[in-house]
């Protein structure tokens, strides 16, 4: 079912982004899988295609698109089965980059979107702390002023790109006498600054090509303009890309929803058992049906949403909704799918096993289901 809200730019879109994945990931990914790290080669190739600044204003080098771009985005990358390639991908053009783009001076927007665009630079998001995830406001990280610039003291944790990133936008309290809603902001910390330190590779469940880190800031001094935006607003910064990151993560979901489904249709149509094949087992048929019911009704929800984001509405609200159900859909769905591949969806180098691991991050990350559900109950109405 095509969704009515896309134009013949998305259409354009998703081919190309289908046809980049099937040569230039799927035959690949396996051994980035093994190598626990995603080639900078592929990221630049993104880059050369214009995948990086789908979003981006044109006059700094992007292609000007709206929000389903990014849930194409992020869907079509998800099509491949490897977790871990669009989680990398994803977390620069969608978590990260956008701090730039939403918030830089054009003298920092200069400096830094010519190698964020092109794969040249790649970035992440340092917001999360050992005891601060979806609790934004309980952040520790510190930033105070040293002269004309700042000294950074702190850690974060579970930090996506981390260990191969080269930028990374990092949350820090600014004001420690309010609280991070009001005395937080956000800055860009080069890896390569004295004092920035990648603590340790944390080894991950699923997601074994991207690299997850935990990052310590020992006395890091930065320059006046590594501040990205207004001093003690970076709350309401991370408050507003958060749609976006959203928007992403359940593109993500329903790519991997479609996959899975149809995956499961090509095992069961010619696995053979009870003197047929398992599609000739009515309960098999009919679960598959209402999945496949399921994972539709979510991507409409999805570029619905999207589409409101599009036309500047304040769909919060939608946003929260399509992160939580989808991220507990496609938990539902691919297990359900592993339960009908038997024991070969049990081992090793298959795509469902695979899938299995990478998507039960889906209800933890980017928002748990419990605070993005919170958020939909703030906004309905009695």
């Amino acid at each position: 079912m095509d969704p009515v809200h896309l134009k013949e730019e998305h259409r354009l879109l998703q081919d190309q982004l289908r046809r980049f994945v099937a040569e230039e990931i799927v035959p690949h990914g396996e051994r980035w899988e093994e190598e626990e790290m995603v080639p900078r080669a592929l990221l630049r190739r993104m880059g050369e295609l214009g995948y990086f600044g789908l979003r981006v204003p044109e006059a700094y080098g992007g292609s000007g698109m709206d929000a389903l771009a990014t849930v194409i985005f992020a869907e079509e990358l998800a099509r491949s089965t490897f977790g871990g390639v669009t989680i990398t991908a994803t977390v620069h053009t969608d978590m990260a980059s956008p701090h730039l783009f939403n918030a830089g001076t054009e003298e920092q927007i200069r400096r830094w979107a010519p190698g964020l665009l092109s794969g040249e630079t790649i970035g992440c998001i340092a917001v999360t702390e050992a005891e601060a995830g979806s609790d934004v406001q309980n952040i520790r990280t510190s930033a105070r002023r040293d002269g004309n610039g700042w000294v950074l003291d702190g850690g974060k944790m579970f930090i996506t790109n981390a260990v191969h990133g080269d930028v990374y936008f990092v949350a820090a309290r600014t004001d420690p006498d309010q609280k991070a809603s009001r005395g937080s902001s956000m800055f860009i910390v080069p890896k390569a600054a004295k004092g920035v330190e990648v603590v340790r590779k944390l080894d991950k469940m699923g997601w074994r090509s991207s690299d997850t880190a935990q990052l310590a800031f020992d006395s890091v001094k930065l320059p006046a303009d590594a501040l990205l935006g207004e001093e003690n607003r970076g709350f309401y910064a991370i408050m507003k890309n958060f749609q976006t990151e959203r928007l992403s993560a359940a593109g993500i979901y329903i790519g991997e929803m479609d996959t899975a489904i149809r995956l499961t249709l090509d095992y069961v149509k010619t696995r053979r058992a009870f003197g047929g094949t398992l599609w000739d087992q009515q309960a098999v048929r009919q679960r598959l049906a209402m999945l496949a019911a399921q994972a539709e009704a979510a991507r409409q929800l999805v570029y619905h949403t999207a589409w409101l984001d599009s036309q500047g509405v304040d769909c919060v609200k939608e946003v929260s909704m399509a992160k939580a159900w989808c991220g507990e859909l496609v938990n539902q769905t691919v297990y359900a799918c592993q339960q009908f591949h038997g024991g070969s969806g049990y081992m090793r180098g298959t795509p469902i096993e695979r899938m299995a691991r990478d998507v039960r991050i889906h209800t933890i990350g980017g928002g748990a289901t419990e605070v993005m559900l919170e958020e939909v109950a703030k906004r309905m109405e009695p």
